[in-house]
């Protein structure tokens, strides 16, 4: 009998061992570039979500052939968290391509690969791919202006290309730009079927309060063009706060923020009713006093509440996040809530929501 049970109790843990392990998904197994310059490096980043019970270590990447350079997420991603892979292609020769991208992990398979291919051109006519995304006649590589993260005195820039479809000459404008952010525009006018780049600088010093700023800027269609959703484009700016002065003691004895899920997806709540709540669990992991000094959301469909402000080490608190279907809000802004903490590893946490 007790021979039975052994067996019954080895099998069970060889069955858990087994399922308890990171998986590797990839948001896609293919980039396509589609015509690219000749001389002009591009990169292709691939989402990598751990979709296992066990932290995912990405250990190394390697790449096809020599011109490529690779860099990712060195840190364990947790289950259900993610990492990045960006891979640099230098488009020195000319012609049609397509790479591989070996991923090594502790994941089972070990090794995936990934792929990435275009066409180099001495001049690009098919802006399909690298420009997806048109306001009017105008052919733009994105959607959003989100800058990276800041501190005060410091200064950011996001370069975004656009590409004149229309019959005439064109100037690029951005309208009703924010005190925060300054333009630089090459060429100044695009003439049919040319490119051309607009570089947007922020002034950290500008920004009022910590935590994330949010405007609109609006791209001219054409010369007198006025505002609207169809030119809106959305920005975005997070100000953090410093804590280059801490010590290293300091920095071991910090709070630490672990939330429950980064993620919410309301997408099957809201299909069978109007208003749904998730709730997310966040717990100070460390050793001295966790405060969330700010919590913001900027989307009316989206409401918080948060029991508790301020975490003893060990102690957690439940924050619910409630959408309501019929207050929309502005369907271009990316929906996500923003808390700037006092944990010197993690001062902004943000949770992204679907619906």
């Amino acid at each position: 009998m007790k021979r039975i049970l052994f067996t019954i109790f080895s099998l069970t843990l060889f069955t858990l061992t087994a399922i308890a392990q990171p998986r590797l998904s990839s948001n896609k197994s293919m980039h396509n570039f589609g015509q690219i310059e000749w001389k002009q490096p591009v990169t292709a980043e691939y989402v990598i979500t751990n979709t296992g019970d066990k932290p995912l270590v990405l250990s190394n990447i390697t790449t096809s052939c020599a011109c490529t350079d690779a860099t990712w997420t060195k840190s364990p991603i947790a289950p259900g968290e993610k990492g990045t892979i960006s891979v640099t292609f230098d488009a020195e020769a000319l012609g049609r391509f397509e790479k591989s991208v070996g991923i090594y992990s502790n994941s089972d398979p070990s090794l995936v690969y990934l792929k990435f291919g275009g066409e180099v051109v001495q001049e690009i006519t098919d802006f399909t791919n690298s420009h997806p995304y048109e306001i009017g006649q105008i052919k733009i590589d994105r959607t959003e202006f989100d800058f990276p993260d800041v501190q005060r005195g410091e200064t950011s820039t996001i370069t975004f290309s656009v590409v004149n479809q229309s019959d005439r000459p064109y100037e690029p404008v951005l309208m009703h730009l924010p005190r925060y952010l300054t333009m630089e525009k090459t060429p100044n006018v695009l003439q049919k079927g040319q490119k051309g780049t607009i570089k947007l600088t922020l002034d950290s010093e500008q920004l009022l309060d910590f935590g994330l700023t949010q405007s609109s800027v609006y791209l001219a269609r054409f010369a007198g063009d006025k505002v609207g959703e169809e030119n809106e484009i959305p920005v975005s700016a997070v100000l953090l706060p410093s804590f280059n002065e801490l010590t290293v003691k300091d920095k071991a004895n910090a709070p630490i923020i672990k939330l429950s899920a980064s993620d919410i997806d309301f997408s099957s709540q809201l299909a069978k009713k109007n208003k749904a709540s998730q709730d997310i669990t966040i717990t100070n992991t460390g050793k001295s006093t966790l405060v969330i000094g700010k919590l913001q959301v900027f989307n009316p469909a989206l409401s918080v509440n948060l029991k508790k402000t301020s975490l003893q080490p060990g102690e957690s608190t439940r924050l619910r996040v409630t959408i309501n279907k019929n207050n929309p809000g502005k369907k271009k802004q990316h929906m996500r809530i923003l808390m700037i903490t006092n944990d010197p590893s993690q001062p902004k946490v943000t949770i992204n929501v679907k619906r």
